[in-house]
């Protein structure tokens, strides 16, 4: 059963793609994360007594669990939504954000004392080379500087809640760990609201679709699955799935929302997988 969690999670994090644009043309980005965050840390509370595990915990477990809640569902998925809802072409957010096994492969060895073999190292750059095919990262793009920023501080802060998760390794139940990472995401937000924006939310029939989605799929599914996999196998294998996140998103955007699908973007896709298969395999 473990072996088919990286396919689920690649299948629902990739879907994440098709609706974050719906849910920012009808909210600013971090009331919509705020009110995200709020459902998600109720549900896995409520899940927490439903299994009968203890939200009691040490203070330096809540501590952790509460930064690698802002690093990633503050800083990474703020800055994502905060560069696509001023203009950032949703495809080169994606390209940016891709770069974090690289990153990770970088920083995971000095940190965590992995070794990245070169059969990683090859399947990393094979990865990253299939998801700039699929994407076909447009240099002439009118790409928004402040955007540009934000996108790579997402980038920064995944790596870095990647690696902090990996290395901290806490023995808190998942669901009570993705209880405070909720409700540290959900903190950052209305911190956001409170001190720099009025908040937006018009509540269509569009937004409450896509933002379901990213609650109950996105949240309680692919986000758990990633952290149980972080848990299991090294930093550096883990995030090497990320790199067939571009092209499944292309390929659902096809399927879906009848978006165009080249041979490059094929080809990309058929590389992108052999790179992941390189670095994942045993």
């Amino acid at each position: 059963m473990i072996r088919i969690y990286p396919v689920i999670f690649i299948l629902l994090w990739s879907s994440a793609f098709i609706t974050t644009k719906p849910i920012v043309d009808n909210s600013d980005p971090f009331s919509a994360l705020a009110f995200r965050f709020f459902f998600v840390a109720l549900g896995f509370y409520l899940f927490c007594l439903y299994s009968k595990n203890s939200i009691a915990t040490k203070k330096n477990n809540l501590i952790e669990s509460l930064i690698s809640g802002i690093l990633f569902h503050g800083f990474y998925l703020g800055g994502v939504f905060f560069s696509i809802s001023i203009g950032m072409p949703t495809g080169i957010a994606a390209l940016i954000v891709t770069l974090q096994p690289v990153l990770t492969n970088i920083v995971s060895g000095p940190i965590l004392n992995e070794k990245i073999t070169i059969k990683q190292w090859i399947g990393a750059i094979l990865g990253l080379t299939g998801a700039i095919l699929v994407l076909g990262f447009d240099l002439g793009a009118d790409i928004p500087f402040l955007g540009l920023i934000a996108t790579i501080v997402a980038l920064i802060a995944i790596t870095i809640s990647t690696i902090w998760q990996k290395k901290l390794s806490n023995n808190l139940p998942l669901s009570v760990s993705n209880f405070y990472q909720a409700i540290g995401g959900c903190l950052f937000h209305l911190s956001i609201i409170i001190f720099f924006v009025d908040p937006f939310i018009d509540f269509t029939k569009t937004f409450f679709i896509s933002i379901s989605h990213q609650i109950f799929l996105v949240s309680f599914g692919a986000f758990t699955i990633l952290m149980f996999l972080i848990k299991k196998n090294s930093a550096s294998k883990t995030v090497s799935i990320f790199f067939l996140i571009p092209s499944v998103s292309a390929l659902m955007g096809w399927f879906f929302l009848g978006e165009i699908l080249t041979k490059i973007d094929l080809v990309g896709f058929f590389i992108a997988s052999i790179g992941v298969y390189i670095a994942t395999r045993k």
